[in-house]
């Protein structure tokens, strides 16, 4: 898939960090699912409509044929028509829970803490490691290493997405949400407020930057990286 500049900025199908690597793998494997069960209905769709052209019926003639086989029909019914697509969602399900079960936050001595609180129409951004410090509209992370991201809002309900580095979650007044993502590079990556919020909202957005291990000491001690 070729993306041009801006759309891969904000591509959640362009990973960068193992959280977004997860979305993206969990997105390819329910497109390829439905795209299986939709080439199989339309199949049977197609050997239907065959089947009835080639025994078109008479008006009026009496069916002097076979009669139905029962057996056939129980297949239709309970095997395709309940125990195919019960069988396929859930095992699609499964892989979905599975999948979305790696991207819980864990604890660990690597974990960076930093806070997002969103507001119309700005982010500020606080460090833990760094307390005093605060940055607008840009949150800088170390690359390589996993960040929570303790998300909150001042006024009303916005929306956290960093697309190539995890999924979106909402900034609520009056209470925490915490996101874990991570970089697996040093670099900038687009990040958007994707709730509508009122007149303004598409041009909210901030930038995450990933600093590598001298970048992100250097900020941690109040220098500019």
């Amino acid at each position: 898939m070729v993306l041009s500049g801006c759309e891969e900025r904000l591509s959640a199908l362009h990973p960068a960090g193992p959280a977004a690597r997860n979305i993206a793998t969990i997105w390819w494997v329910l497109l390829a699912g439905a795209t299986v069960i939709f080439l199989f209905v339309m199949a049977l769709l197609a050997a239907a409509l065959l089947r009835r052209r080639e025994k078109p019926a008479q008006d009026g003639a009496p069916q002097n044929g076979p009669p139905r086989d029962g057996a056939s029909e129980k297949v239709w019914f309970w095997g395709l028509g309940l125990a195919f697509p019960a069988v396929t969602l859930a095992t699609l399900t499964a892989y979905g829970l599975m999948m979305g079960e790696r991207l819980l936050p864990r604890m660990s001595p690597e974990v960076v803490t930093v806070g997002a609180e969103g507001r119309q129409w700005a982010w500020t951004f606080r460090y833990a490691d760094a307390p005093g410090r605060a940055t607008e509209g840009v949150l800088h992370i170390p690359a390589g290493r996993p960040v929570d991201v303790e998300i909150t809002s001042a006024d009303v309900l916005h929306s956290f997405w960093v697309p190539r580095l995890a999924g979106k979650l909402d900034a609520i007044p009056g209470h925490v949400n915490v996101l874990r993502i991570e970089a697996e590079t040093p670099g900038d990556y687009a990040g958007v407020s994707s709730e509508y919020n009122g007149p303004g909202y598409r041009d909210h957005a901030f930038t995450v930057r990933a600093l590598d291990a001298d970048g992100w000491t250097t900020f941690l001690a109040g220098a500019q990286p």
